[in-house]
């Protein structure tokens, strides 16, 4: 799927391109080619894309035509842009640059550890007491075989209570429980997805969605969110749903995954007719829209615009409960909820009844376990931006108004080294390029602020130390991190 870059959307991506570092020393055409490359590596602008006519961008700049050619040339020259007569010019990375989309893990049981790699908190003080509610409350469901491929009743009737109190009117029927939120993903893909199909996500997005996009060997086109907010670009957006036309496309509007942007209304309901427009369903995830922070309103669920069954919303216990208790779940149409569970019974079956229970029980507390999360992840936001202020300050942050991740821009595309280097000094990292495609995104760092205080403080504390010696010191032995969660 190739989407098209108008003259217009790349000036806007571009911004003050002649006010960049360095600028004074380069003439127009170095600098604006070192602007593009600058927009391929942070995923702002998505390879594959088909960039607008010499003659089109000169105008929407307003320079000279022979600027715009001499910067194509430079890009064509170190790997960046490939170009046919006649055809046009697409971006793209040199061959040495490219990173697979692959390589998800298990995490390692090192006391020492920090580990900022998996974004989630420990378990709250209600689970075990509603755990041995749920062990009180199974009997009711031994006499039976304990297959239920939707989900017991009660818990689709609890979840679908949650949508409804947030405005988006919910029957049990529309709900389809499953073993957490990546499962969750996995099963609405083998319903909607066809190998080789085209699925538009966001650039930067959820690793483990992208690994599960790329195990349906999924045609994979990207929308490049800004670091600062809004975020999306919607005549971008937007424009790419229509010029791609993908299959499928999958989004985290609330509290995204890694950057914490919160999609705006009006963006939501133009999102959901457009795909509309154009045959694309929208798998929305919402992992993260119970946790809004500093009082932030949250827009309208986005499959409130839905009126034609384009959206399947999958959320899940992870985030704002526990993510040992693997529980998730889909909202859909009935309809796609009985083929849904037609789907699982060759995979899994069902869920299991007891951790369903604990669940319920949870459920009914989230008012006050949810209260309790905010105020809880706001004191640990403040403190690990307050550390990085402190140590890093050439590190550029965008305050997230909710969800659990910090995305920072570094001081220059080191976040691959840094994270090789923090290993060895007991620090565990999601470098930028995990959450991207082909190695993009290296000036880039996900800092999750889901650890205790003291921990958070520490471990700026070791990456500021290993950031200062990364540029006196020759680069460590690579070793693989752990999860990204």
């Amino acid at each position: 799927m190739t989407s098209q870059i108008r003259g217009n959307q790349l000036a806007r991506l571009l911004g003050q391109w002649h006010a960049l570092p360095g600028r004074r020393r380069s003439p127009d055409y170095a600098a604006l080619a070192a602007a593009i490359r600058g927009l391929l590596a942070d995923g702002r602008l998505p390879l594959g894309a088909r960039l607008p006519a010499e003659r089109e961008l000169a105008e929407a700049l307003r320079i000279s035509r022979t600027t715009v050619t001499a910067a194509y040339r430079e890009l064509r020259d170190s790997g960046h842009l490939a170009s046919r007569r006649g055809a046009g010019s697409w971006t793209m990375l040199p061959g040495n640059h490219r990173m697979a989309g692959n390589g998800l893990w298990t995490p390692l049981d090192d006391r020492d550890m920090l580990d900022l790699g998996v974004a989630a908190l420990a378990a709250p003080p209600e689970l075990l007491p509603a755990a041995q509610a749920a062990a009180e409350d199974l009997p009711r469901y031994l006499g039976g075989a304990g297959y239920h491929p939707t989900g017991i009743s009660e818990l689709r009737e609890a979840v679908a209570r949650t949508y409804s109190n947030r405005g988006l009117p919910t029957s049990p029927e529309q709900i389809m429980v499953t073993n957490g939120t990546q499962h969750a993903l996995d099963l609405v893909l083998r319903l909607t997805h066809n190998p080789g199909g085209s699925v538009l996500v966001e650039a930067p997005s959820y690793p483990n969605a992208l690994a599960a996009l790329h195990a349906r060997r999924a045609r994979i086109a990207t929308h490049g969110l800004a670091p600062d907010e809004p975020g999306w670009d919607a005549d971008l957006l937007l424009g790419t749903l229509r010029q791609g036309r993908p299959k499928l496309a999958y989004l985290i509007p609330d509290f995204q995954n890694p950057t914490g942007h919160l999609m705006s209304a009006e963006l939501r309901e133009r999102l959901v007719a457009t795909a509309h427009a154009v045959g694309a369903d929208l798998v929305i995830d919402e992992s993260f829209v119970d946790l809004s922070l500093d009082g932030t309103v949250m827009p309208p669920p986005t499959a409130s615009f839905d009126r034609h069954s384009r959206v399947v919303t999958v959320g899940g216990m992870s985030k704002a409960y526990w993510g040992g208790l693997r529980i998730g779940w889909i909202r859909a149409s009935a309809p796609q909820v009985q083929r849904l569970a037609a789907a699982r019974v060759g995979v899994d079956m069902a869920s299991p009844v007891l951790d369903q229970l604990v669940a319920v029980h949870l459920l009914a507390q989230s008012p006050t376990i949810v209260a309790a999360r905010r105020a809880q992840l706001t004191a640990q936001r403040d403190v690990l931006l307050g550390a990085l202020a402190d140590r890093l300050p050439e590190w550029r942050v965008t305050v997230p108004h909710g969800g659990v991740t910090l995305w920072a821009e570094l001081d220059g595309p080191i976040s691959s080294a840094l994270a090789r280097a923090a290993e060895q000094a007991g620090v565990r990292l999601a470098p930028g390029p995990r959450f991207g495609l082909d190695g993009t995104l290296e000036r880039f760092l996900r800092l999750p602020f889901t650890l205790p205080v003291a921990d958070l403080v520490e471990a700026v504390d070791r990456i500021a130390a290993i950031r200062y010696d990364l540029d006196r010191v020759g680069r460590p032995g690579w070793s693989e991190p752990a999860v990204i969660a």
